[in-house]
């Protein structure tokens, strides 16, 4: 495997520990399987250049060798300057032959330096979390886009400004919104976000989450998800949101449902999933409980409003690797995770490679949509085809070894006839 002359990795030595988790995490990833299986023999990107801004991990590994087999020629960086796992980079180089600019910790300035190398691959697709990649070539590189094909979008966060873009009239190719599909929100988000965020939060911490009050500020589906584990384990669980629908259905779920500010008070964990900015802010501070811990489960570090946080303290310091704890006039101590960026990732390892399973495919998928388009798509947000979507369900039921039944022809028939009732 011929190794990329040009890479921004932190140490090619870490590449055989990577390379031995991205084989464990590859187990846990069967439609991925399948899908490298049937389109190395197939190479439907043959001479695509695709360049990914995703979370480097064992999951996005095995996407990315998936990708190649299918014939990609594929650059990767990082979609989070924190969420880097540095031996999958390695082995992502030495071993994979995949290019990578991606180190864990990097600077604002050397994520962007990454950013643009990736665009320097010149590509026709591509893949992002977050929709750095699309709004980079927006802002800084429009000698791009004529020759874009389109792109993938993996996060609400990034589909959110993706459409921002489309409804300015400031969208310049055609973007899938992966994010959306059946099999991406409804699993991914809430069964993967539910179980990791948990976990970089307990393995931040190593607080005892049952007893404790947990607030969730979001009931989307990564909200729902974070909600339902917190109350798993035992957790009195608060749920705050400005959208009514959500509220009422957080109530009917059992939760207890009310203002953040008066929340904040009662809170020993607060965790927020909302995808805004500033959603815990200056107000919510001075009436958070002594110990608080808070953290985001959101994509950018933006939803809890850490200046304000910086200039109300009096002091800070670092007790654990992942734990900032500010110490206010009055003594009150507030305990920031993971710098407010994206907990499951900074202060764990992300979601289960089960879920992200479903997720990549769709992409891949996705990806190999887009590419052999006899016709370009409009410069919009795209929904997922319903035929991807159930592509990716049937597989994944078939690597579990479940079976559906299916309609008779007498049921198809009636499914799609208006004249027989009662």
């Amino acid at each position: 495997m011929a190794i990329p002359d040009k890479c921004d990795i932190a140490d090619p030595a870490l590449s055989g520990a990577g390379r031995r988790r991205i084989e464990w995490a590859w187990q846990e990833m069967p439609v991925l399987r399948e899908l490298m299986a049937r389109y190395s023999r197939e190479q439907p990107l043959k001479g695509i250049r695709l360049s990914g801004c995703l979370h480097i991990t064992t999951e996005t590994a095995n996407l990315a060798r998936t990708l190649k087999a299918a014939g990609a020629d594929i650059v990767l960086c990082a979609s989070n300057p924190l969420s880097t796992q540095d031996d999958v980079a390695a082995a992502l180089v030495e071993h994979y032959g995949i290019p990578v600019f991606a180190v864990r910790g990097e600077s604002t300035e050397r994520y962007y330096r990454h950013i643009d190398a990736a665009l320097d691959h010149q590509p026709v697709i591509t893949m992002d979390d977050g929709a750095d990649l699309v709004s980079r070539i927006h802002q800084s590189r429009p000698d791009l886009v004529e020759n874009m094909l389109g792109g993938t979008e993996e996060t609400t966060t990034g589909v959110i400004r993706l459409r921002a873009m489309a409804a300015e009239g400031a969208l310049r190719f055609p973007v899938i919104a992966v994010n959306d599909a059946m099999t991406k929100h409804l699993f991914d988000n809430r069964y993967g976000t539910g179980q990791s965020a948990l976990d970089g939060v307990i393995r931040a911490t190593n607080i005892l989450i049952a007893g404790k009050t947990f607030t969730v500020v979001g009931y989307g589906w990564c909200g729902r998800g974070i909600a339902m584990r917190a109350k798993g384990h035992g957790a009195n669980v608060v749920v705050t949101e400005v959208e009514p629908l959500r509220a009422l259905e957080a109530v009917m779920d059992g939760f207890r449902v009310m203002p953040l500010v008066e929340a904040a008070a009662l809170s020993d964990f607060i965790v927020t999933a909302s995808g805004d900015k500033h959603v815990v802010d200056k107000i919510h501070f001075e009436v958070m409980k002594d110990g608080c811990v808070l953290a985001n489960s959101g994509h950018f570090n933006v939803e809890i409003n850490i200046p304000a946080l910086e200039a109300l303290a009096a002091d800070k310091q670092r007790p654990r690797k992942s734990v900032d704890e500010y110490r206010l006039p009055d003594g009150r101590r507030i305990r920031l995770l993971a710098e407010g960026r994206l907990v499951n990732l900074a202060a764990a390892e992300g979601h289960p490679s089960a879920v992200m399973d479903m997720s990549f495919s769709n992409q891949a998928l996705c990806a190999m949509h887009l590419a052999t388009q006899t016709q370009r798509l409009d410069n919009r947000v795209h929904g997922v085809p319903v035929e991807i979507d159930q592509e990716v369900a049937r597989l994944k039921l078939a690597a579990m070894n479940v079976q559906i039944d299916t309609l008779t022809s007498e049921q198809t028939r009636y499914l799609s006839s208006w004249q027989e009732g009662t």
